[in-house]
């Protein structure tokens, strides 16, 4: 089943990459599209969540995060944030086990439609505040129930405001009234 399952893989990258990436047209296609990322407000020292939320072309499929099979490209999400701004832990959604007919008796893990994959983002202690940028890429490979096609990048950029930080900012930060301190 394996071999059999290796072979149709190298036959479709074979026969889509001699027939150029897109089915259709000839042309670099794109089955996977961005969509317009939430804006996120963090203050400096303290983490936030962004989601950024993706659509797979209709009638296809890509490989999810754990597809099921070493043999698959997963789809990563690789972020490269500004200085003084940090993208901590990516997580990916589940995807959904289908079972195609090239691969009969075999599960493939897969994101179909709309998915959403979450980042936490934080600014350093000493940010300054403003917008930053994040840039960032998806790589991802898209499948029909036909063939396979040669894994794709596609650009991800986001926006992070760093707001104001109240530490250092010339108040004296007092014990609350409930303390059993003295005030001052």
């Amino acid at each position: 089943m394996k071999l059999a399952f290796l072979g149709w893989i190298a036959g479709t990258l074979l026969a889509a990459t001699l027939a150029g990436a897109a089915p259709d047209t000839g042309t670099q296609a794109s089955w996977v599209a961005a969509l317009p990322a939430q804006k996120i407000s963090v203050a400096a020292g303290k983490p936030g969540k962004v989601w950024l939320r993706f659509r797979v072309t209709d009638g296809f499929h890509i490989n999810s995060n754990q597809p099921g099979s070493e043999l698959l490209i997963p789809t990563t999400l690789k972020l490269n944030p500004p200085t003084d701004v940090g993208v901590g832990s990516i997580t990916y959604p589940k995807g959904h086990d289908f079972t195609f007919t090239f691969a009969a008796g075999d599960k493939l893990n897969v994101y179909t439609g709309e998915f959403a994959i979450s980042a936490r983002v934080s600014a350093a202690r000493g940010a300054m505040p403003g917008r930053y940028k994040v840039h960032g890429e998806l790589k991802y490979q898209a499948c029909n129930d036909r063939a396979c096609y040669p894994p794709r990048t596609l650009p991800v950029e986001f926006e992070v405001t760093v707001l104001k930080s109240q530490i250092g900012s010339g108040k004296t930060r007092r014990n609350p009234p409930q303390s059993p301190h003295i005030h001052q």
